[in-house]
């Protein structure tokens, strides 16, 4: 493994060392072994070999003395980075960086069809421009017996080779648009499954989190969802969706999503567009966030960051910790004093702390809506249907003179309804 320490590190960003940790994590759930690591200070990336050309040799020596014969970058290697890696390393060396590999793990572990597409092209995204690295091979060969670059030898090899690359890129091109067409029918699928579970006025509650942090145990736990549970990074992937019934009576959705990690791919992000689009269309996100790691605060601080980038930001929040039931009576103290008063502590395991967990969801779900009874007059079937979108009904009668809706209906929106309050 390969870390690059860039500028000055904070609380809030992972160090080289915890970074290398969990890609050492990401390494064995795609089952490669780890057998070393190495790490630079560098004020900017080298700009043809990520890495200084003494660090370089270093790393050269290492995997011939361990016998490693896959080099991993802890960040997402440029195109060109990629190319001169190769050339630097035998053949039958792989360079991958941190986002080739979860993308192999999101492939492994992508169940539905869905997940499969999503998958596919997010990793087409990423090969597109890297497409050179198939043909590196046809340059080694073009040097022939005069050991220049522009001998007769190269010619009959080099515009084949340009013929085949400009083919694939077109394939794969066109293999992207085929994807994205099929993922915005899932997308629209999703919108009008989502509107139909609007109109059952049951509020949905998305659990967000770090990767690992507990998520599907805690739906398992809850819901008896049955989800597959591991202890390992990203063991499931597609968004599992089930009813809660609080101790008031009141019906919740509970989603449980895919996790985010530190770096994550930019494309990945964009392929599971239609999946965190459940995460922004929630009432309330339960962010799930693993109180025994020692990097908790930095975990939290990157899925914030997510939400932000996809536009869940403005969400109401409810932080719940996991994972107590590994912590000592002095590291749990210390843990609540140093963290929003208003968080939850929980084990998800041991089920622990779930009934101020079920209040918490409770008042969450009502956070930023008043409850009121309106009668609507019929011709203002415009507000009806306002009502229906953005709050929740908990009661519809009609009458002669108009509507009578009783549910919560958000408070920016009260001024729509003030007139015809009863």
């Amino acid at each position: 493994m390969v870390g690059v320490r860039l500028g000055p590190e904070t609380h809030q960003t992972l160090s080289v060392e915890d970074s290398l940790q969990e890609l050492e994590m990401l390494a064995e759930t795609a089952g490669i072994e780890v057998v070393g690591s190495i790490t630079q200070n560098l004020s900017k990336p080298n700009s043809r070999t990520y890495i200084g050309k003494g660090k370089l040799e270093e790393l050269k020596l290492l995997a011939e003395e361990l016998n490693a014969k896959v080099i991993l970058f802890d960040d997402e290697l440029s195109p060109r980075h990629q190319r001169e890696l190769e050339k630097e390393f035998p053949r039958d060396y792989k360079i991958l960086d941190r986002t080739a590999l979860i993308l192999d793990i999101f492939a492994q572990h992508a169940d539905t069809r869905e997940g499969m597409l999503q998958v596919e092209l997010a990793q087409y995204k990423y090969r597109l421009p890297r497409l050179t690295r198939a043909w590196t091979h046809l340059a080694r060969q073009t040097g022939g017996a005069s050991g220049r670059s522009g001998s007769v030898g190269g010619v009959g090899l080099r515009g084949p080779g340009e013929t085949q690359l400009e083919v694939d890129r077109r394939e794969i091109s066109k293999r992207i648009d085929k994807l994205e067409e099929e993922l915005e029918k899932v997308r629209e699928h999703r919108n009008r499954h989502r509107s139909q579970r609007r109109k059952s006025n049951i509020p949905v509650v998305a659990l967000v989190g770090y990767t690992n942090a507990g998520k599907s145990t805690l739906l398992n736990a809850l819901t008896d969802a049955q989800i597959y549970v591991a202890d390992q990074l990203f063991a499931t992937l597609d968004p599992t969706t089930r009813q809660l019934e609080l101790p008031t009576g009141e019906t919740v959705l509970m989603t449980d999503t895919v996790g985010f990690i530190q770096k994550l791919p930019t494309d990945l992000v964009a392929a599971f567009r239609a999946t965190l689009e459940e995460i922004a269309e929630a009432d309330l996100l339960l962010h799930l966030i693993d109180g025994s790691h020692e990097n908790a605060q930095s975990q939290r601080q990157t899925v914030l960051e997510t939400l932000e980038e996809i536009g869940a930001g403005e969400i109401p929040i409810l932080n719940v910790y996991n994972k107590i039931d590994l912590l000592n009576e002095d590291s749990l103290k210390e843990l609540k004093d140093g963290v929003d008063p208003l968080s939850l502590f929980i084990s998800a395991r041991e089920r622990m702390g779930f009934e101020a967990l079920s209040d918490a969801i409770s008042a969450g779900v009502a956070q930023g809506f008043e409850r009121v009874s309106v009668l609507l007059p019929y011709s203002e079937g415009r507000l009806v249907s306002m009502f229906h979108e953005k709050g929740h009904v908990r009661s519809l009668e009609h009458e002669e003179n108009g509507v009578r809706i009783h549910g919560l209906l958000p408070v920016q929106l009260l001024a729509f309804f003030e007139d015809y309050l009863v």
